[in-house]
C-alpha cells in the first residue's frame, strides 16, 4: 500500500500542476529498465490515439513528465522480470484510475495505455464515450 501513496503523490502532482493541452487524446505510462534494479516510470499525453496501430500513437507526445520519473524497486522476487514488473505497475495505475485525486483528467481521455518502451502497450482504459 505504502508504494501506491507514494506513486498517486508523484501522479498529483504532476497532474495537479500541468495544464495538458487541449489536443490531448490519451496518455501513456512509459516503463523503463533502469539501472540499480529499478523500473522507470513516465507519464506522456498524446495528441492521437489508435488502438490497431500498435502503439504508434504514444510516439506522439504533446506533454510528458519528461525527466520526472516515478521509481520502483525490482530486486525482490516478485518484481523481478519484466512482465510482473509491468503487472505490478499496470495495478498502481488501475488504483489510481479507480481512486486517484486527478483520475478525472486521464478518464477525459480517449484511452490510458502502459508498456516498456522498447515493447508492447496495453490498454488500461478505453473512454467509449470520448469523442475520436
Amino acid at each position: 500500500m505504502e508504494i501506491y501513496l507514494e506513486f498517486a503523490k508523484w501522479l498529483d502532482n504532476l497532474l495537479e500542476n500541468n495544464d495538458m493541452p487541449e489536443n490531448t487524446a490519451a496518455f501513456c505510462f512509459n516503463l523503463y529498465d533502469e539501472e540499480d534494479e529499478n523500473y522507470g516510470v513516465q507519464i506522456i499525453a498524446s495528441c492521437e490515439f489508435d488502438e490497431n496501430d500498435g502503439g504508434d500513437w504514444a510516439c506522439s507526445e504533446v506533454w510528458t513528465s519528461g525527466e520526472d520519473v516515478f521509481f520502483i524497486d525490482h530486486s525482490d522476487e516478485e518484481n523481478a522480470d519484466r512482465e510482473r514488473g509491468h503487472e505490478f505497475i499496470g495495478g498502481l495505475v488501475g488504483d489510481y484510475l479507480g481512486r486517484g485525486m486527478y483520475r478525472h483528467i486521464l478518464l477525459d481521455s480517449e484511452a490510458v495505455g502502459i508498456g516498456f518502451v522498447d515493447g508492447e502497450l496495453e490498454i488500461l482504459y478505453r473512454n467509449n464515450d470520448a469523442k475520436e
